[in-house]
């Protein structure tokens, strides 16, 4: 569901009814500002609503930011960052999406901090946990997204299929199934994990 900064506005309060256009595109300091209730992500100005995860689409997560995250930590090999994590992808219109898993190498961390609520830029891994209910094109859309704004891995998570999909560009894609091992490459030095792991059916 694509909303306007105006249509969001007036729904919670009628004093913004003549603040902006409805044609105005959402930046991220307003969404900043105005913490909608739910998930959400900006996509060229548009503010898209998501609802809650089920359960089946959380214990994934959970177990793959486990395993994933014990391995960067235990190696020192950067940053792991939760879902929800916003990462501004554009500007002008403004673009903020979030993974459910991200992770940023030490290379790509900025000796100071960003001060900004979203993280500038694209993650070096995203992983995308599919839900019963997400539309293909969006899917499809949203790889596109990351891996055009520098995302050098991206992992499509099918919980339904029991695959990994990884994509290290919108060409070079390869299909994992429980019998095969996902390794986080040149990215993820190191990692390692059978992909039945993830849905819980190792033996």
């Amino acid at each position: 569901m694509a909303l306007s900064y105006k249509h969001l506005t007036s729904m919670s309060n009628p004093c913004y009814n003549n603040l902006m256009s409805t044609t105005t595109p959402m930046t991220a300091e307003q969404l900043i500002a105005l913490n909608p209730n739910g998930r959400c992500e900006l996509v060229e100005g548009e503010l898209r609503m998501m609802s809650p995860s089920g359960w089946k689409h959380g214990d994934i997560v959970g177990r793959l930011h486990a395993i994933l995250g014990h391995h960067i930590v235990e190696n020192g090999l950067g940053m792991v960052m939760g879902a929800e994590t916003g990462f501004m992808l554009a500007r002008d219109p403004d673009t903020v999406r979030a993974p459910d898993l991200a992770f940023i190498a030490n290379a790509n961390i900025p000796k100071i901090l960003p001060k900004e609520a979203f993280w500038p830029g694209a993650p070096d891994l995203a992983v995308e946990v599919i839900s019963p209910g997400d539309k293909p094109a969006e899917v499809k859309e949203k790889i596109e997204a990351w891996l055009t704004a520098g995302t050098k891995l991206l992992w499509k998570v099918d919980g339904k299929a029991h695959t990994v999909t990884v994509y290290r560009s919108v060409t070079d894609v390869s299909v994992l199934t429980i019998n095969d091992v996902l390794d986080g490459g040149e990215v993820v030095e190191g990692f390692r994990c059978p992909v039945a792991a993830i849905f819980n059916l190792a033996k």
